[in-house]
């Protein structure tokens, strides 16, 4: 037996038992800025979490095809290529820094637009992002705090809470992060239309490649 509850306003249906919350919604940001448009800045938050996602399936799709070229299939290959490439998102597009022809990065761009709307999700979170690493120092800042006060105040004592709590951080920060990444800092840029790809330079005066990106309903 089946049992479900729907409520319907006009064209809009919304079944509740089998609403999955977990699953990235293709309206939801779009929804939520009509429904919540005087909130200032709203659009560039909805905005810079979809450029982060674009941002790490560029710099995936980027390493897999350099991966490819070289034959390099062994995990150890593939990360050393993936570190040569590193991203700043902002709400107009993202920073690419290394070294990538602008031909490759369009293609690597729109291909990586194209997997995340189609269901490839894990290629928005990346393991180098800086979240991972507020995760980490939150983390260990924490339980620091936590083992200072529950230990004794000899130093031995604190020296070993230190270690413990920065050696549970490191464990904890690559899961907890991702969890981050996948639900707060980034978001599948549903949203994102793709405008122009640029060589230029940051604000720090570093070389990079500028994918400015627009917003589409």
């Amino acid at each position: 037996m089946t049992t479900s509850a729907s409520a319907e306003t006009g064209d809009f249906t919304f079944d509740l038992f089998n609403f999955d919350f977990t699953a990235p919604q293709p309206t939801l940001d779009a929804d939520l800025l009509r429904l919540l448009s005087f909130i200032p800045g709203l659009k560039e938050i909805l905005m810079l979490r979809q450029v982060h996602a674009l941002e790490h399936a560029t710099v995936w799709v980027l390493s897999e095809s350099k991966a490819t070229h070289f034959n390099q299939r062994s995990p150890s290959n593939f990360q050393l290529d993936n570190e040569l490439l590193s991203g700043l998102s902002t709400e107009q597009g993202f920073y690419l820094y290394g070294q990538v022809n602008i031909s490759d990065l369009r293609r690597a761009v729109n291909l990586a637009l194209n997997r995340l709307t189609n269901g490839e999700w894990h290629l928005a979170v990346h393991p180098r992002c800086g979240t991972n690493l507020s995760v980490a120092m939150l983390l260990t800042a924490g339980l620091a705090v936590g083992t200072h006060l529950l230990l004794p105040r000899g130093p031995i004592e604190q020296l070993i809470g230190l270690g413990l709590a920065a050696t549970t951080a490191a464990e904890l920060a690559p899961n907890i992060g991702a969890l981050a990444q996948r639900y707060l800092t980034t978001a599948i840029p549903f949203n994102v239309e793709v405008e122009n790809i640029t060589p230029t330079r940051d604000v720090w005066g570093r070389e990079a490649n500028f994918v400015k990106v627009r917003w589409r309903e």
